[in-house]
């Protein structure tokens, strides 16, 4: 299969997922704080690190596995763009407090997810 559509099969499913993760959150959770995006990029930053994990420890050639689920799925699914809108949103509001929180929570909790991913891959699949 070309790799092309790899990437494109997984970025219709990743970005379906997101859309739909997103409107869930924001029916559960109303709040001015873009709660849906920064989960999306919470566990799509889990999932790339459990990802990369098990594909370097357990598959030969994940070259096609890794072109769907990182790039096209993962890279459907995570929202970075929406995050930079919404934190530019906030700060052309003058909401600084919530434009600093957000900022930082997003890259902190996503380093983390992605951290915690990894070292739950390499626990449970013995890497």
């Amino acid at each position: 299969m070309n790799s092309i559509l790899y990437v494109a099969i997984g970025g219709a499913l990743g970005a379906s997922a997101r859309y739909s993760l997103s409107l869930l959150i924001s029916k559960i959770y109303i709040s001015d704080y873009p709660l849906g995006t920064i989960t999306v990029n919470i566990l799509g930053s889990f999932l790339m690190g459990f990802i990369v994990g098990w594909l370097s420890s357990k598959v030969n050639d994940a070259s096609n596995l890794m072109l769907f689920l990182g790039v096209g799925l993962l890279g459907g699914f995570t929202t970075f763009s929406t995050f930079s809108l919404e934190a530019f949103s906030m700060y052309e509001k003058k909401d600084y407090g919530l434009f600093i929180t957000y900022i930082s929570s997003s890259v902190f909790l996503s380093i983390g997810a992605l951290i915690l991913g990894l070292i739950l891959a390499r626990k449970v699949l013995g890497t």
